[in-house]
This record gives structure tokens, sequence and C-alpha cells, in this order.
């Protein structure tokens, strides 16, 4: 099996809303086994270029999983799990159950809920309802579903918001070890300290346009900090 089967390639992707283009030939690739972040400010283009991934929305051009698009998997979670806005359940529901209609939906074995809760660190909340959890229990939630047909892909977005410093220390561990496992990981994030302290690729989008792509040692350069890369390319400073 060669390495390019298992890698996530996005590849001309143009979507227009009106006259205004959203994306405009947007390339790049995240590979098997590392971390890749997608960066860019708000209104960049990042949420419409991973909804398009995801199936979620569509466009010219191609965005694909080991060279096919997610709508083609008959049961996706089995091989892509995705975070991505917020949970997604009644709030009266109770975790498990919540895991389990999610396993249900793709044939995936009720055994695999505790022990992804395990993995995120949500055993002791399996009872709870969806309401009372905290925004970071959420978070580790919606990890533990991405995880419950132990995928090759994970897409993540914002992974971090609401987790406080224990567990955006946990997080850090967790996500290494998923790509220590050979997985594919793309994730965006606002948080540019946590991605420069977990990414191994970085790309940046802004208006629409993919502007830098690269390893995160090239893409910093002589810069201090992937903050200094950041606005020196979003907003022309530096």
């Amino acid at each position: 099996m060669t390495n390019i089967t298992n890698d996530i390639v996005i590849s001309q992707l143009c979507k227009q809303h009106g006259t205004r283009d959203i994306l405009k030939d947007v390339s790049f690739e995240a590979k098997q086994g590392r971390i890749t972040a997608f960066l860019g400010p708000n209104g960049a283009g990042k949420s419409s270029t991973l909804r398009i991934l995801l199936g979620l929305d569509r466009a010219s051009g191609k965005a694909t999983f080991g060279g096919i698009n997610y709508a083609a998997f008959e049961t996706p979670l089995k091989v892509v799990g995705a975070a991505f806005d917020g949970i997604g359940g009644a709030p009266s529901r109770r975790v498990k159950t919540h895991l389990k209609i999610i396993a249900q939906s793709n044939s995936i074995s009720f055994r695999r809920v505790p022990e992804v809760l395990e993995i995120v660190g949500l055993s002791e909340k399996s009872k709870a309802r969806l309401g009372t959890l905290s925004l970071g229990e959420g978070q580790r939630l919606g990890l533990a579903a991405a995880l419950l047909g132990d995928p090759q892909y994970l897409v993540l977005d914002e992974p971090t918001n609401g987790l406080d410093p224990t567990g955006i220390r946990w997080f850090r561990t967790f996500i290494r070890q998923q790509s220590d496992r050979g997985k594919t990981i793309l994730l965006s994030s606002h948080l540019l300290s946590e991605v420069e302290a977990v990414a191994d690729d970085v790309v940046i989008i802004n208006h629409g346009k993919i502007i830098v792509t690269g390893e995160l040692q090239h893409v910093m350069k002589n810069l201090d900090s992937l903050e200094d890369v950041f606005f020196s390319l979003t907003e022309g400073g530096v």
C-alpha cells in the first residue's frame, strides 16, 4: 500500500457565493502519520473547505480521503472521524446513549463506547446528560464520537476550544498518540501556540487562497513563533 492511499488530498477547490469567491483554487495535502494544522483568519475559507471535505457542501475540484469522496463510504465513521459543529445531540440524552446511537448508525459495536470514553477521560460522565456537560467536556465527547470507528482519518475543527490547561495538555498527548499510530490528522485552530506545540505541517489560508504550506519548521523560518508567521502573512506586518 502506497503512502498516498492514506492521505487527505484537497485539489483545486473553487467555490463562489454570488459574485464573491469563497475558495480560489485551494490545494493541499494532509499526510499519513502527520498532524497538519489548517489555519486562517475568520472568513478565510477554513470551515468551507472542511465542510466540502466532509460532504456537507459542494464545490468544483476534489477533496478526498485516500482518493475517495466522503459520500462514497458506506460506514464513514469507520474511515473518517470528525469533530465539527458541536455535539449535535438532545440536551436530555445521556452520554452513553448518544454514543450508542452514533455507533449504531455506522454498524459499530457498542463495546467501543466505553473504550472511547476512557480514551478521552469521560468514563465517569457516561450517564450524564449532554446538557450538563461543560464546554471542555463537550469537546472531549466530540472526540470520543470521532474515535468510535477507529478511523484512519481525523478531521478536527477547533479541538482545544473550551479545554482548560490540563485538558489542553491532555490533547497534546492524545493527538500525538493518534499520529504515532499512523493516523492522518487535519485540524483547524485559532490557538496558534497550541498548533505550534503539536503540528508537523502547516497550511495557511487567507481570503479563500492558500498562502503558505509546508513543514512547521520551514514555514516558521527565522521568525520566533507561528503567531509571528501567521500575522506577517495575513496582515502584511513584519
